[in-house]
């Protein structure tokens, strides 16, 4: 039994200890402040890096086995290019904050579409790619900061004026906002919500292309969100237009950000059909075709890695590559069929 004194004695707080923030948790604050702070910004861009865009095109490199990545180039070095293109460094500080390193080293994307093109490629030792060749040249891990990087730029392009009194919108040093000085009005980056859906009848799935692919690529199936659906509703009315097909269940997949037409959140799924509703009503105002395919015609598309070459006639046809999120729907549709084989 405890004694009258214990009872009595004033119970203390438990002291709460500080743990040190993961690295993931001091990056995201890092940044927060880049965003918030200007002059933290403009500090952090002359010892960060740049990415280079010639009219949206990123610069890429050839390393000694042939591979091409992203150069980040050392802020003091683009100066220098400037310098010898004969302009000043007034251009630096339109760079756009695109994130940072692990180890905290800011990263910023800057387009240089107003200086000669083969100059710069030469004092770069590189060469500015379209971005959708581009992403098909890059390794995995680069393609996401490549598009990252030039939809942040094509954003800042068009939102100069403000939609409310058509006056001219003020950047914050980071680029993470635009404000019309009349209204007030902030502007933020955004992104329009796509669904991308992979439909399936139990031994097939449905691939459709539309005329502005690559000649022989099929992928799942996609639309914009209409204002005030959910991502459900939006699946089931996406095909039904394209298609004609009624879905009876659909599951979640994963998610990614694609810069075209202006920057996508593409919302991924797989969806079913019956058996006995799987005739398609194609509206080629939507799409120029779709197929059914069996798994054996899914393993070969998946086989190639990149668009056949013009002078090249490939058997079959192919899908989108392996950093897209419709590629991730095809091969868990192929790794699935796989498995009840087995």
């Amino acid at each position: 039994m405890q004694s009258l004194r214990a009872l009595l004695k004033p119970k203390l707080p438990k002291l709460v200890t500080l743990q040190p923030l993961s690295t993931y948790v001091s990056r995201i604050r890092y940044l927060m402040k880049l965003k918030e702070d200007d002059e933290a910004c403009l500090e952090a861009l002359r010892s960060g890096s740049l990415l280079l865009y010639h009219k949206s095109a990123p610069l890429l490199q050839k390393n000694k086995d042939g591979i091409y990545h992203l150069p980040h180039l050392r802020t003091s070095d683009v100066e220098q290019m400037l310098q010898k293109l004969g302009r000043g460094n007034q251009l630096i500080s339109e760079a756009v904050l695109v994130g940072c390193t692990e180890t905290n080293v800011p990263r910023f994307c800057l387009d240089v579409g107003d200086l000669q093109r083969n100059g710069l490629e030469q004092l770069c030792g590189g060469v500015f790619v379209d971005l959708r060749k581009a992403l098909f040249m890059l390794p995995g891990p680069e393609t996401a900061l490549a598009a990252k990087g030039q939809a942040l730029l094509r954003w800042h392009q068009t939102h100069v004026f403000c939609s409310a009194t058509g006056q001219p919108t003020v950047r914050n040093q980071s680029g993470s906002q635009r404000v019309c000085p009349g209204s007030g009005i902030t502007y933020y980056p955004q992104m329009a919500p796509v669904v991308i859906v992979l439909v399936s009848d139990g031994s097939r799935c449905l691939l459709g292309r539309q005329s502005s692919f690559p000649p022989g690529m099929y992928s799942a199936l996609a639309g914009f969100c209409d204002l005030g659906e959910t991502l459900e509703e939006a699946l089931r009315r996406e095909l039904a237009e394209e298609v004609g097909l009624e879905v009876d269940t659909l599951r979640y997949s994963a998610s990614q950000h694609w810069p075209y037409p202006q920057s996508s959140f593409m919302l991924a799924c797989h969806a079913t059909v019956s058996p006995g509703g799987t005739q398609v009503m194609l509206d080629r105002s939507e799409l120029e075709d779709a197929r059914w395919c069996s798994l054996e015609e899914i393993l070969a598309a998946l086989q190639i890695k990149a668009p056949p070459r013009k002078e090249v006639t490939a058997p079959g046809f192919f899908v989108p590559p392996a950093f897209t999120v419709a590629n991730r729907l095809i091969q868990e549709w192929a790794d699935q069929q796989q498995l009840k084989r087995k």
